[in-house]
C-alpha cells in the first residue's frame, strides 16, 4: 500500500484560517457545544466545576466510544446497526461475569472486546468478502446480539463490581478516567489516520473504485474497520454498566439513533469520505449536554428527542452551508 498514500490521500485545500474553520465539522459542533454550555451554565450555577465536568465526561463516555465506532464505518460510506446489540450484550455481560479488583476489570475488558471484535469480523466479513449489503448484515447481527442479551440477562439487574463501577468513573490524581480513555482514543486515531490503513478508509467513502485501482486492499481494510468498530461498541458496553451500575438487555436501543445523530452532528458525512472521530465524539457530548440544558430550564424530558432532532437537523444544515461558503473563498 505504499503508493496508496500518495493518490489517495485525503486533500488538503491551502485556504484562509476562516475558510477551513467553516469547512470544518468538528469547529461547528464544538460551537453548539459552546452555546449549550453557556445557557446550562446560566441556569445550572455549578455548571463549569470539575465535578459537572467529571459527570459529563462519565455520562457522555458510552455514547462516544459508540459514536467512535460508527464513524469508522460510515467513513467507507456503510452502516454499522450493530452497535446497539454488541452494547447490550456487553452490558449485561459485565454485570453479570465480572469479577472484582483490577484483574477481574482487565478479564472483563478483554471478554467485551472479544465480543465486539467477533461481531465486527462477522460484519466485515459478510460485507467485504461475501459483499452483501452493511445494513442488512448489521441489522442481522444487532437482532442476534440483542437475543443474545436477553438469554444472558432477562431482566435489568446483574452485580457490577465496585472497582469497575468506582475506577472507571472515578479520577486517577485530580485527572477523570473517562478524560484518559476519551485522550487514549483520539490519540490512536491520530496515529491510525497516518497510516495506510487509515488513508484506505477515507480512500473507500470518496471513491471506492478508485480506491482499489490505487492500490487499496478494499475487502482488508473494510474487514479492519468493522472489527475496530466492534471492539469499540464492546468497551462502550462496559462502560455503560460502570455508569448505571447495572445491566439492562434493551440498554443498546437508545443508542441506535443517538450515535448515528453524534456522527451527523460531528460533521462526518453519510457519503463518506470526510469526517473523523473527534467530531464525533464531540457530537455524542453535545446530545448529552442537550439532556442537561433541558432539563435545567424545566423542559420535559418527553421533548428531549424532538431536542436531539433539531439540533441534529441545524447542525447539518450549518455544516452544509459553511462548506458551500468555505469552498467559494479565494485560495
Amino acid at each position: 500500500m505504499s503508493a496508496v498514500v500518495s493518490q489517495t490521500q485525503v486533500p488538503r485545500f491551502r485556504r484562509p484560517v476562516l475558510g477551513r474553520l467553516l469547512g470544518s465539522g468538528t469547529a461547528m459542533v464544538i460551537a453548539i457545544y459552546i452555546l449549550l454550555m453557556v445557557i446550562y451554565a446560566l441556569f445550572q450555577s455549578d455548571a463549569l466545576s470539575a465535578t459537572q465536568f467529571s459527570d459529563q465526561l462519565s455520562n457522555g463516555l458510552p455514547l462516544a466510544l459508540a459514536a467512535a465506532g460508527g464513524t469508522l464505518v460510515v467513513l467507507m460510506r456503510g452502516f454499522d446497526l450493530s452497535v446497539a446489540g454488541v452494547i447490550a450484550l456487553a452490558d449485561v455481560l459485565t454485570a453479570t461475569h465480572s469479577s472484582d479488583g483490577p484483574m477481574g476489570a482487565l478479564l472483563t475488558l478483554a471478554m467485551v472486546v472479544g465480543v465486539g471484535l467477533l461481531v465486527g469480523a462477522v460484519n466485515g466479513f459478510l460485507v467485504a468478502y461475501a459483499g452483501l449489503q452493511s445494513i442488512a448484515c448489521t441489522l442481522a447481527t444487532m437482532i442476534i446480539c440483542s437475543g443474545a442479551a436477553l438469554l444472558v440477562l432477562d431482566a435489568p439487574g446483574g452485580n457490577v463490581p465496585d472497582f469497575i463501577s468506582d475506577n472507571l468513573t472515578g479520577n486517577i490524581g485530580f485527572v477523570p478516567v473517562p478524560f484518559i480513555i476519551v485522550l487514549a482514543v483520539l490519540l490512536g486515531w491520530a496515529a491510525l489516520k497516518r497510516t495506510n490503513w487509515g488513508v484506505g478508509i477515507y480512500a473507500l467513502g470518496a471513491d471506492e473504485t478508485a480506491a482499489q485501482l490505487a492500490g487499496v486492499p478494499v475487502r482488508r481494510v473494510k474487514f479492519f474497520a468493522f472489527c475496530l468498530a466492534g471492539a469499540l461498541y464492546g468497551v462502550a458496553g462496559m462502560m455503560l454498566t460502570a455508569v448505571t451500575s447495572n445491566g439492562d438487555p434493551g440498554a443498546g436501543t437508545s443508542y441506535l439513533l443517538l450515535v448515528f445523530a453524534a456522527i451527523a452532528i460531528g460533521g462526518t458525512t453519510f457519503t463518506g469520505g470526510r469526517g473523523g472521530l473527534l467530531g464525533s465524539m464531540i457530537g455524542a457530548a453535545t446530545l448529552m449536554l442537550l439532556q442537561k440544558v433541558l432539563f435545567s430550564v424545566g423542559v420535559s424530558s418527553f421533548y428531549t428527542g424532538i431536542g436531539q432532532g433539531l439540533i441534529m437537523i441545524a447542525a447539518v444544515l450549518i455544516a452544509a452551508f459553511s462548506a458551500r461558503l468555505a469552498r467559494r473563498m479565494p485560495e
